[in-house]
């Protein structure tokens, strides 16, 4: 090999290596933790959706993930709903594998669960809160989670709220049509991310 293809390589060797130290510095500076909201408005009251919220064999039921995968299998322990309720699931790549469990329940108020991910050691948490509005019930759905020093992880949570927001919209448009119907109320209003 010539000496100005020697050079070229390392070159490319000092300049990839720069990158890495570049990418690695502002990985440091990126928020070590993510959040995402989501929110729907339901005719329903809250002493309808908080049932379906609190027992988690009803989470399939609106879970925006479970028409991911028909075959998915669920395992339950526990109490069938407040704390110490928990669900485990095992699924195609494209819902995973791990676990919820119920750590936080006020009555017709809010629900928190300790969410487990298969390959994600990072402690995150769903929390529904339910307010009255008018006659009904407002919904937000959030989840929060703490990536550490984890670098390539706090890359990923810039895009976590354009990856689920979605989801957790869609599930809280299906929580609400599923409270209003066993109320007999109309349909709800369509989920929405915070401004």
């Amino acid at each position: 090999m010539g000496g100005s293809a020697m050079k070229v390589l390392k070159g490319l060797a000092v300049g990839l290596v720069g990158l890495v130290v570049v990418l690695a510095g502002i990985g440091f500076l990126l928020p070590a933790t993510a959040h995402v909201e989501r929110s729907v408005v339901t005719t329903a009251a809250p002493g309808t959706v908080f049932p379906l919220l609190n027992n988690l064999h009803e989470f399939n039921r609106w879970s925006p993930w479970s028409d991911l995968d028909p075959n998915m299998t669920t395992h339950f322990e526990g109490p069938d709903a407040g704390v110490g309720a928990k669900m485990s699931w095992a699924g195609n790549g494209a819902v995973g594998t791990g676990s919820q469990q119920i750590i936080e329940s006020v009555p017709n108020q809010r629900v928190v669960t300790s969410l487990a991910f298969g390959g994600y050691d990072h402690p995150s948490t769903a929390t529904f809160t339910l307010t009255p509005e008018g006659k009904g019930t407002r919904v937000v759905w959030t989840y929060d989670t703490s990536m550490g020093y984890d670098i390539v992880s706090r890359y990923f949570g810039l895009m976590l709220d354009r990856w689920v927001g979605n989801d957790y919209s869609r599930g809280l448009s299906v929580l609400a049509r599923l409270a209003e119907s066993q109320a007999g109320a109309p349909a709800p209003e369509t989920a929405t991310a915070p401004p």
